[in-house]
């Protein structure tokens, strides 16, 4: 209901619990309802001493009729015009850092299907959104793409929400962190920022690895983490790897995130990724065989969003054809994803082999731990493609490659990341060894 629907019912109550006269006289001729912003109902008195000398007295009055004609508890207040407008603005400010826009409706804690490669995040975040602050701060939740690191965030936005509904709650991106930054920068509106960021009681940025390497996004996320921090806040950050794994991150950076709780999601098991698309079915009402769900189940083993965009397809693929979804169907419809699937699988031995092959040495090369010269450069970039095509961590990839220091490990990386943007032809020789890796020649 709006503010004119609740204020007309709220009426209705009043007019039965006042006499006539002081119904007419401080209900009916000095209030009208404004708006209803979040859990605040705001009323308009015509003037400042009408409410200070009489309006006032039926507060209470006012309050009760106006939550039992909305069916929920509301905040009212009651404003002359100009403290309106400044009230208003100050609630819709407050009511955007919880946007629906930008918390996804979909991501919340009811769909999101936990198994053996997430119960621990999940776990984690569910204690965050109940009691923020006091356990888990901060909360860094990492892993590969795809595997619900947003989703989980999304959900301690909501249901920290839905328990604590004054909290002021801020999801962004570091790379609007960033832009944001820079906007702040170049109209001198620095202070505005800062304001906007510090005075949050949770705070969550996807994808925090994007500011390694930014000093002047580093140095501002660096205060504003202390501040939150030293204000009992409480911060969510999700990465696609461990802090002490990004490259070029500033170490006083890494260290505070490290001393919160890391949390990582692993790629999820068969009966998990069964147990999503029947979730997923279900969500969107579509009548699917359990056999075809067991069938793209067994297929599509990389994340949970190549999952769901499977079944977009395969309901896409049935509209515009006109049939009912059947095995037969199902088949037609991923065919390239099933043979994609049964391809040869990538592991570091298939990545080992195509490199040495490549470059007219063995794996035994890649693998010792002597320093040759002539093996630099495929090592560096078989430790890249690892990185890439595996999302393993720094730490298997170095055990991978005769027992290297993650630090190597990330050095190759960086180096090759380096030389890509320098040398468009080690763009083409990389595409070179992807197609042996997954030609398996």
């Amino acid at each position: 209901m709006n503010a004119e629907e609740i204020w007309l019912n709220a009426c209705k109550i009043l007019k039965e619990d006042m006499n006539n006269v002081s119904y007419e006289t401080w209900i009916k001729s000095a209030l009208k309802p404004y708006a209803v912003i979040d859990n605040s109902f705001l009323l308009e008195c015509v003037n400042t001493l009408m409410r200070d000398f009489g309006v006032d007295r039926y507060l209470n009055k006012i309050q009760n009729a106006v939550a039992t004609a909305a069916g929920r508890a509301l905040n009212v207040e009651i404003l002359n015009r100009d403290e309106l407008l400044t009230r208003k603005t100050e609630l819709e400010a407050k009511q955007a850092d919880v946007n629906p826009c930008l918390l996804n409706p979909k991501y919340t804690f009811d769909t999101f299907v936990v198994g053996a490669g997430n119960r621990f995040a999940h776990a984690v975040s569910l204690a965050v959104a109940e009691v923020p602050a006091k356990a888990y701060n901060p909360l860094f939740i990492y892993g590969g793409v795809g595997l619900g690191k947003t989703h989980l965030m999304h959900a301690i936005g909501h249901y920290a929400h839905e328990l604590y509904p004054e909290m002021k709650i801020l999801y962004i991106t570091s790379e609007d962190f960033t832009n944001q930054l820079i906007q702040a920068m170049q109209n001198n509106t620095n202070q505005q920022f800062r304001d906007r960021f510090r005075t949050v009681d949770l705070l969550m940025v996807d994808d925090i690895q994007f500011i390694a390497g930014k000093h002047s996004t580093e140095e501002e996320f660096f205060h504003t983490f202390n501040h939150l921090r030293e204000a009992g806040k409480q911060i969510v950050m999700t990465s696609d790897r461990p802090p002490k794994e990004i490259s070029k991150l500033e170490e006083r950076l890494c260290s505070r995130f490290e001393g919160g709780l890391l949390a990582d999601i692993q790629r999820p098991d068969f009966e998990t990724r069964l147990a999503i698309l029947r979730k997923k079915s279900e969500y969107d009402h579509l009548l699917i065989g359990d056999d075809i769900l067991s069938l793209i189940a067994e297929k599509v083993d990389t994340n949970v969003r190549e999952l769901e965009g499977s079944l977009t397809r395969l309901t896409a693929y049935s509209s515009l054809t006109r049939r009912q979804i059947d095995m037969q169907l199902a088949r037609e419809a991923l065919r390239e994803l099933f043979n994609h699937s049964e391809s040869r699988r990538v592991t570091t031995d298939s990545i080992q082999d195509a490199v040495a092959t490549y470059y007219g040495i063995t794996t035994e090369d890649l693998k010792s731990p002597r320093r040759n010269h002539e093996v630099t450069v495929p090592l560096q970039i078989a430790m890249y493609l690892t990185r890439e095509m595996m999302a393993l961590s720094l730490t298997k990839i170095g055990d991978a490659f005769g027992g290297r220091h993650y630090t190597t490990v990330m050095s190759s990386i960086d180096k090759v990341e380096e030389s890509i943007k320098q040398s468009p032809s080690l763009a083409s020789l990389l595409d070179d060894v992807r197609r042996l890796i997954k030609d398996g020649k």
